[in-house]
């Protein structure tokens, strides 16, 4: 499942606080879960499409509270950094309860928009033996490397040598990052995520914490992926998370990723931020890489500024 730069960001960030997330048995939507504790987070939701019918009074209230405290968390954010293991599930690609690949890599944040995730290993599942799932590297598979220094978006394809650079539009840029194709939780704003995706408050299956579904309304979004389920903890910093591809489904398509971090140190710039994001925003790509420079798509600018919703289906 290759995601864009934007939906990268605005997944693989919920979860950067999370230590310890899911188990690495099981799969989601039907079948056997990820547990959670002695529970599952994934499950019959994983095949619907929002919106939801509304939710009772009392729970649409708590969800706004939630939302407010989780908004007040976010925005204390300055800077972070993280490590990071991706696990991608397929069943088309590799056994129930085995995953086609493992990637490992680094995240990191300044406010209000710049950033780096980066993939520097992964591994591959290769078969059975005597039992047992294999896994090995695969020459020339590197996984992506995405950065925002603020003005541009910028995608380095190790594999082709290639540099991707895009521009972002003044609107675009610094607080109104949420808008673009990065809309870094650190900064969300409640009203903006109500507005950008339909949002469900399940049980959550762990003492303290709380569930929130998301399904994007927006076009854009929705071809990148299907749904996310979101864990917070008690200080309503996001715990754990699962992403659905968006053609997910349980028997014909069943794709998905758990992400988990470590290592997490937020607002500990030691000798100070310019240093810290000098640390992680290239200058340039290697003199051979070919470099491809364009504005940021007319078309998703437009949808992601006016944050238009398409019709109920």
């Amino acid at each position: 499942m290759r995601v864009s730069l934007g939906r990268i960001f605005c997944l693989t960030l919920l979860v950067l606080f999370s230590t310890h997330a899911f188990a690495q048995n099981g799969v989601p939507g039907g079948t056997q879960a990820r547990p959670v504790g002695n529970q599952s987070v994934a499950g019959s939701a994983a095949n619907q499409i929002g919106p939801f019918a509304p939710l009772p009074p009392a729970k649409q209230a708590e969800l706004e509270q939630i939302l407010l405290n989780w908004q007040n968390q976010s925005q204390s954010t300055k800077t972070l950094e993280c490590k990071f293991t991706r696990w991608h599930y397929d069943l088309l690609a590799a056994p129930q309860g085995v995953h086609a690949h493992r990637a490992e890599g680094e995240i990191k944040y300044a406010k209000p928009d710049k950033g780096l995730f980066r993939v520097d290993s992964m591994m591959f599942y290769q078969g059975m033996n005597n039992g047992k799932p294999a896994f090995g590297a695969i020459p020339n598979r590197f996984g992506e490397y995405w950065v925002c220094n603020g003005v541009e978006l910028i995608e380095y394809d190790r594999e082709k040598e290639e540099c991707r650079v895009q521009e972002l539009p003044p609107e675009m840029r610094g607080t109104q990052i949420f808008n673009s194709p990065l809309p870094f939780v650190f900064n969300l704003d409640a009203t903006q995520i109500k507005q950008r995706y339909w949002l469900n408050l399940k049980p959550s299956p762990k003492p303290n914490t709380y569930l929130i579904e998301a399904f994007p309304k927006r076009q854009a979004d929705r071809a990148q992926y299907k749904m996310v389920q979101v864990v917070l903890n008690a200080r309503f910093e996001p715990d754990t998370l699962l992403m659905y591809a968006a053609n997910f489904d349980p028997k014909l398509a069943p794709q998905w990723d758990h992400y988990e971090f470590s290592e997490v140190n937020r607002n500990k710039i030691g000798a100070g931020l310019q240093q810290f994001m000098g640390n992680f925003i290239p200058k340039r790509p290697p003199a051979s890489w070919k470099v491809t420079r364009e504005s940021f798509p007319p078309a998703q600018v437009a949808e992601q500024r006016n944050g238009a919703a398409p019709a109920n289906r």
